[in-house]
């Protein structure tokens, strides 16, 4: 018997299965697990239906969500099923015994060890090559939509004489199902490859043949649908020509087809077309000749045929046809692209009139009296006074104001229009003094009221002359507006209204704090305590599910700026990077303008919208949102209204005409109403679009040229000129402004956009573009281009001219004895006698007031400039109707020209740099005369050298020795 005090002493330890309570235990967490993991991913589809349901778009969104699942199962199952099934079919046709070689031995483990699992390797090879398929498919949402939905265009390309439907709905979808084929055929082939070489069809380093017949025509059939395609991808390639892009001498963006592409690759893309059609022929033949011969023959001369005729024939066709006499050759195929651009652009019917730029007129009270009426000055710089707004009527620190107003037109007290400068007073959550999740969410939800001021005057301090002010406004807007500002552009926090917890709705000092609670129809419910958790996940928040401050009637506002909300109902449109306010009946709406684009415009030249709407101004709050940033045709066929109380989106029909607007309203009926529905007090406040006028000037710099000769040499082409009053180097912006336009019908003044233009590579004034801007005028969107013919001083020009005035240097060192700064405003310039007036608002800030002041303004006209208090001075002293000669830079009198021996002021230094700045005008001025407008560049920056040089010692000098 053993011996059992021999061993091991103490309990002994049992390791088997675990209990069944700890099983359950388990399998339960685990079940917890994956539903907890499930609610996750299904958080995020469940609010964004919740959203779209609440704006009353949820046909947008179901129409988005069921056409990405069509394509994802049709696109990905097709892909599994050419894959799977040429995986199947290579093992079925192995041969049935492999070969008595080292390589097929090494291969015998391989095949042994998958055997058991052949099937499920099969549908999960296939499953996955689908999925990624599928995902990819699913992105070509926009693409199906806009081929299944097609509207005519009805007009036709110049060279195949198809429609332009073709190219902008057709194409796109046809280049995506090619490429789709090809990948298909391309892993199909790979994948049949790779079971073949497996199983022994195909061999690398066995005796005998290296393919058995099966697999030699089983491939051979895979490489002819390969070819096959490619045949069918040259025979686009020709239409491709149409919309291809291209650098060329006249333009860096050119589109369409030139002399090469008509005379070498048309002819060549048909020819390899034939040639493919034919090599696939062959391939598929192998079938029944099982040998590799005529097929690799063919496709050799396929590939050499691309090198030769697709390569090699239109360079020698370009090299000796085209490039002895290129603008003879180029000039039908120029005009076809200036034709296209022009139309695509909406540039075609621009009014073109010849403009000297000086005036013949000596009867300078004349001008003077027509200087009053020929336009509404607007020295209320929209993108200076800003912080005026926010030092005089943010009443709290929780209140701010967008760093660039906005410009519309309100009725005076005598009914008259007014240019006006508005701004809403939004919520600024970063001046709240304590900072926490309920202050954050539930009691500052939403700013309040519009302020607004004259565009053409200022009080008596210079500051904006106010029509609505205080909090809560009052003045000329309607007394009963819904001033709650729950919707704006600088609103991205989610907020939770409408439940237990009182909203703060203002504070005064006769009522102290007043409390709210939102009645809006907008927000999504939190009364359901699914959605709480749902939103309680999306947004990283778990306080949203069990925080007492929700409650029966609770809503969540998120999605809250104007562009994103309408970017999300209708994300088929391209938004306009400027949404501006708009007091319409009781409510404020803001007013965002949305284009319909397209890349597939035959023949037009393309633009990039991110750089072609960038300005001065531009910051990332008034950027376009694009849909494709390559385009080259735009509409702004919408016109849609963001309800500042409540979030409500209108999106209505502008452009009635639009083929592309007109697709989408088939692919998503019923979420665009009817032009005929904007109501009249909206339709007084709708404006020209600002980024859909800076994409046509960008196109107008060489498309008002319409001779295709003259368009090939660039002789009059033109740049948008950079902004004179910024120093980065950005394009000026265009201008908002009531002023009369020569040439047009009316006499009267037309709120207008307007930009200027100078000559590529020169500072004078080559031509000056104003657009109708009132969407209520007859004559709304008509371009006029003056093209000016005399040699007329530019922005940049006037703007130096100015600052190197005495009395601006005199302005600018009394400036910085107190302690302030200079601040130009917008540099208007309007035609008036024939010439050209230049008006620029001159703001001081700082000293006692820390925003700006209007203190001065500056006046030029033809040789005249000057520097007033007052628009009305300037005005007077530029004509010379105050009594006095008006000065010439030309031949300027002492009044106005620095001395020739300035006096002494008692400092070495000031002295010496008054000199310098004399001598710097002085060398100006024969340098302008000269023409030599590098010479000119230089002494004018000698001569801000010198004025800086002059206060920076005054001021030292002022200073008290410590």
């Amino acid at each position: 018997m053993p011996d059992r005090g021999s061993g091991p002493s103490g309990p002994r330890i049992r390791v088997g299965r675990p209990s069944r309570r700890v099983r359950t235990l388990l399998m339960t967490l685990g079940i917890l697990a994956v539903l907890a993991m499930a609610f996750v991913m299904f958080a995020g589809f469940w609010t964004d239906w919740l959203w779209y349901r609440s704006v009353h778009y949820s046909s947008v969104f179901t129409t988005q969500l069921w056409t990405k699942i069509g394509l994802f199962f049709v696109f990905g199952l097709l892909m599994a099923v050419a894959v799977g099934l040429n995986i199947w079919l290579a093992h079925r046709l192995r041969p049935p015994l492999s070969a008595m070689s080292l390589e097929q031995q090494s291969l015998d483990r391989y095949r042994m060890g998958i055997a058991p699992y052949k099937k499920w390797m099969l549908l999960g090879v296939a499953a996955i090559i689908g999925l990624i398929a599928g995902a990819s498919a699913s992105g070509q949402w926009r693409t199906w939509l806009m081929w299944v939905n097609g509207v005519p265009f009805g007009q036709k390309d110049p060279q195949f004489k198809l429609d332009v439907s073709f190219y902008a709905f057709d194409l796109p979808w046809y280049r995506f199902m090619l490429g789709f084929g090809f990948a298909a055929a391309v892993l199909s082939l790979i994948a049949a490859a790779l079971t073949h070489y497996l199983y022994g069809g195909l061999r690398i380093t066995s005796p005998g043949a290296r393919a058995t017949g099966a697999a030699t025509g089983h491939l051979s059939v895979l490489l002819g649908v390969f070819v096959l395609l490619k045949a069918v991808a040259y025979w686009l390639d020709r239409y491709g020509l149409a919309v291809k892009s291209s650098d060329f001498k006249a333009t860096n963006n050119w589109t369409g087809l030139r002399y090469v592409d008509a005379n070498a690759y048309l002819p060549a893309k048909t020819i390899l077309f034939c040639i493919a059609v034919i090599c696939a022929v062959l391939f598929f033949a192998t079938l029944w000749r099982r040998t590799w011969q005529l097929p690799v023959i063919g496709f050799g001369l396929m590939v050499l045929s691309a090198i030769l005729i697709g390569g090699l024939y239109p360079a020698i066709v370009q090299k000796f046809q085209v490039q002895p006499n290129e603008q003879a050759k180029e000039a039908p195929y120029i005009q076809k692209n200036i034709d296209a651009t022009r139309k695509a652009y909406g540039i075609d019917n621009a009014d073109v009139t010849p403009y000297k730029g000086t005036t013949d007129t000596k009867d300078n009270a004349k001008l003077r009296s027509d200087a009053d009426s020929a336009a509404s000055y607007r020295l209320i710089d929209p993108n200076v006074v800003s912080p005026a707004f926010q030092q005089l009527q943010q009443e709290r620190k929780y209140y701010q104001f967008p760093s660039t107003l906005d410009v519309d037109r309100y009725n005076d007290k005598d009914g008259k229009e007014q240019d006006t400068v508005i701004g809403l007073r939004e919520l600024d959550l970063k001046g709240i003094d304590k900072r926490n999740w309920i202050n954050d969410h539930f009691t500052y939800t939403h700013g309040y009221g519009a302020i607004a001021a004259k565009g053409t005057s200022v009080d008596v301090n210079g500051a904006p002359d106010f029509t609505e002010s205080g909090l809560p406004t009052s003045g000329q807007l309607p007394s009963d507006y819904q001033q709650r500002i729950y919707y704006g552009e600088k609103t991205d926090q989610y907020s939770i209204v409408g439940g237990p917890q009182k909203e703060l709705d203002y504070e005064s000092e006769g009522k102290g704090q007043v409390t709210t609670n939102f009645e809006g129809k907008g927000g999504v419910s939190l009364s359901n305590p699914f959605n709480r958790a749902a939103y309680a996940v999306t947004f990283n928040e778990p306080q949203i599910l069990y925080s007492g401050a929700i409650g029966k009637g609770s809503k969540i506002l998120y999605n809250r700026t104007p562009k994103e909300r309408v970017e999300a109902v209708a994300p088929w449109l391209t938004i306009d990077g400027d949404a501006y306010p708009a007091v319409v009946g009781k409510h404020i709406q803001w007013v965002v303008d949305a284009y319909t684009t397209t890349n597939g415009y035959p023949y037009a030249s393309r633009t990039t919208l991110g750089e072609t709407t960038t300005d001065s101004l531009t910051d990332n709050q008034r950027a376009v949102v694009a849909q494709q940033n390559q385009v080259n045709y735009i509409r702004n066929s919408v016109k849609a209204t963001v309800d500042a109380y409540d979030g409500t989106v209108t999106l209505y029909q502008w452009d009635d005409k639009d083929p592309v607007l007109k697709t989408w309203m088939k692919a998503f009926p019923g979420t665009v109403k009817a032009k005929s529905a904007i109501p009249e007090d909206l339709r007084a406040h709708l404006r020209y679009p600002q980024d859909m006028f800076k994409v046509q000037r960008e196109l107008l710099t060489r498309y008002h040229v319409t001779n295709p000769a003259q368009f090939y040499s660039g002789s009059d082409a033109w740049q948008v000129p950079d902004d004179p009053t910024n120093k980065d180097g950005s394009a000026v912006p265009p201008y908002y402004l009531s002023m009369k336009v020569p040439g047009a019908e009316s006499e009267g003044k037309k709120f207008s956009l307007t930009t200027t233009f100078t000559p590529n590579g020169r500072p004078n004034l080559g031509g000056f573009m104003a657009v109708d801007a009132d969407a209520a005028s007859p004559d709304y969107g008509k371009i006029r281009l003056l093209r000016v013919t005399d040699n007329v001083q530019g922005p940049q020009q006037v703007q130096s001219k100015l600052n190197g005035l005495p009395e601006v240097a005199e302005f600018v060192r009394n400036l910085r004895g107190t302690d302030s700064e200079i601040d130009y405003g917008n540099l208007l310039t309007v035609p008036l006698g024939g010439g050209f007036l230049y008006i620029e608002p001159v703001y001081a800030r700082g000293g006692s007031a820390n925003y700006p002041l209007l203190k001065k303004v500056g006046v030029s006209y033809g040789d005249t400039t000057v520097f007033r208090n007052t628009l009305a001075d300037a005005l007077s002293a530029a004509f010379g109707a105050d009594g006095a000669t008006p000065p010439s830079t030309t031949n300027p009198p002492s009044t106005t020209t620095p001395p020739t021996t300035p006096p002494s002021s008692g400092n070495a230094t000031v002295d010496q740099a008054i000199k310098d700045a004399q001598k710097a005008y002085d060398d100006g001025q024969q340098a302008l005369a000269k023409g030599d407008w590098k010479a000119y560049g230089d002494s004018q920056k000698a001569l801000q050298d010198a004025l800086q040089k002059a206060a920076d010692a005054e001021a030292k000098a002022a200073k008290p020795a410590s």
